[in-house]
């Protein structure tokens, strides 16, 4: 099966597009090495899920387990969003799993301490991140200081300010309202016997909407002569990952139905999505990533810009910090430890590059379910933490190696 520029794309008053739609065919294995830094996390994550499936008899594929995993490793997609467009653009965040531990605490203490109802709390947390990137963002893109250092002194200063808020003892439990936050589900809505139509309608719309929107993309790189696949690759690409949605979707919808926290992480994919590749916010931020002196005299406000990304990292550590004091029904003075160091890693395997200037909000998500799955496959196996820590540090060791490879690869031609 080959890939082709379709009948009719030539443009006749243009002897140069002849050539594009010449070298417009290309074999599979051609469309695949062009997108090997997206496309090889798709499939190291199918491969990943299949080989975990095998080891466990198929348990971390059962409708309870996948259920878990989208409880259990939620917030750490929420910091891999934050943390991909702070990578992107060519700094790295080392704070975020304690502003994780404070942002709750914060919420701990409005909410347990002072009686107040469980979304003033929720206000309060997300006012304290918001100040937190702030913070970070005056320092780096208004004084100059390398985000590594102000973040690494966010690191302890916030860890310091949760034992001070928690007088260094847990605070729990919080009221029943703020634990759906993170523990809530939607079921029964619509009905079903033994399943939740709801949760299978929403990923229905969903399938349908990424059927929708890959045909409008098909149909503009098609007016611009670009390389696309074949009309049944495409075809068959489509349905297999419709296939596998609504195959997630059936063992969500006959375990406990649609997780609230889940319709908030897609929310925030698709928001993010959006903002990173179509807004003028997105591309400046890729600009700055890729050159900053170049961005700066293409007019792009470096500076505005970087203070911003501190801001949004900040709002979304508030809102995993949210989550994980909801799922945790408490704060302890030791949440969020290495939380930064799994967003990184979520990051990074997801395809973004060391030196800035590349990744996608959905390679960070792919990246971050490599590591759920690992994690939870290794915890159903009963394998040592020692072990596991050894196997997530070989893995975010290959995927920035096999980063430089492609680089390499691509200076040669």
């Amino acid at each position: 099966m080959t890939v082709t520029a379709p009948r009719g794309s030539q443009r006749k008053d243009a002897p140069a597009a002849a050539a594009v739609v010449n070298t417009g065919t290309s074999e599979i294995r051609e469309l695949f090495t062009r997108n090997l830094r997206t496309s090889g996390i798709y499939v190291a994550l199918v491969a990943i899920v299949a080989l975990f499936a095998g080891l466990t008899g198929g348990a971390s594929l059962g409708p309870g387990n996948i259920t878990n995993i989208v409880l259990q490793y939620s917030y750490i997609l929420i910091l891999a969003i934050g943390m991909v467009i702070v990578i992107i653009a060519g700094h790295i965040d080392l704070s975020v799993g304690s502003v994780v531990a404070l942002t709750g605490a914060i919420s701990a203490v409005v909410v347990i301490q002072l009686g107040q109802p469980w979304w003033v709390g929720v206000v309060a947390a997300l006012a304290t991140g918001l100040a937190i990137g702030a913070w970070h963002g005056y320092w780096v893109a208004y004084v100059g200081i390398p985000a590594f250092i102000v973040t690494l002194a966010g690191m302890l200063l916030f860890r310091g300010l949760t034992l001070v808020v928690l007088n260094n003892v847990s605070l729990s439990p919080f009221p029943a309202d703020y634990g759906l936050i993170a523990s809530g589900f939607l079921n029964g809505l619509l009905g079903g016997q033994g399943y939740d139509v709801f949760t299978l309608l929403i990923f229905a719309v969903a399938v349908i909407g990424y059927a929708f929107n890959q045909f409008r993309t098909r149909k503009t790189l098609i007016s611009y002569n670009q390389l696309v696949p074949s009309f049944p690759l495409f075809i068959a690409k489509i349905l297999v990952i419709a296939i596998a949605v609504m195959i997630f979707a059936w063992q969500l919808a006959i375990a406990r139905g649609m997780p609230l926290v889940l319709i908030m992480l897609a929310i925030l994919i698709m928001v993010y999505s959006v903002l990173m590749q179509r807004s003028v916010f997105g591309r400046q931020v890729y600009a700055i990533g890729g050159n900053v002196v170049a961005a700066a005299l293409s007019g792009v406000k470096v500076r505005t810009v970087n203070f911003w990304i501190f801001v949004n990292m900040g709002f979304l550590s508030a809102v995993a910090g949210i989550v994980f004091s909801s799922r945790s029904n408490g704060a302890q003075p030791g949440a969020g430890n290495m939380f930064e160091l799994d967003a990184i890693a979520a990051a990074f395997i997801g395809g973004a590059a060391v030196t800035g200037g590349v990744g996608k909000v959905v390679g960070a998500m792919a990246g971050g379910l490599i590591m759920a799955v690992m994690s939870n496959g290794m915890q159903l196996m009963g394998i040592d933490q020692s072990v596991q820590s050894v196997v997530k540090g070989l893995v975010l060791m290959l995927a920035v190696a096999f980063d430089i490879y492609n680089k390499r690869r691509a200076g040669s031609r």
